[in-house]
């Protein structure tokens, strides 16, 4: 099992970058893809129309987000993964600290890509037309 660790700075504050994660219809339009999120521990999600999926553990408003996290391409053997989402404030914007922890080894790679190029460069790219 792996874990991938980035951490992407915004030009936006913690709460913009909350709502842009939990907030399905900014989820969708930040990122392309259809998702649907449920605000409250417990509830579920999907994302880039179905891909992923999984179950909000646990929300702090505006400053974290802990979810089980699975995709479509894994086999059914494999166990679901652990997202954590912070979100800090830093001079200019807010820093989005991820860890994705209990990533089937086949899949780590292109899934540390993937969430540079289908999430933090799409956040980038939405909010310099947002703001």
């Amino acid at each position: 099992m792996k874990t991938i660790i980035q951490k992407i700075k915004f030009k936006a504050d913690p709460k913009t970058l909350f709502e842009m994660y939990m907030d399905s219809g900014k989820h969708t339009l930040a990122t392309g893809g259809k998702a649907v999120l449920s605000r409250k521990a417990g509830g579920s999600f999907f994302a880039h129309g179905g891909y992923c999926w999984g179950k909000n553990l646990m929300i702090i408003p505006n400053a974290a987000i802990v979810q089980s996290w699975r995709a479509g391409d894994w086999a059914k053997k494999d166990r679901d993964s652990l997202l954590i989402l912070n979100f800090e404030a830093e001079k200019g914007g807010g820093l989005l600290t991820m860890i994705h922890a209990n990533l089937p080894d086949r899949h780590a790679g292109h899934l540390t890509q993937g969430w540079k190029d289908h999430y933090w460069n799409l956040w980038k790219q939405y909010l310099a037309r947002k703001y």
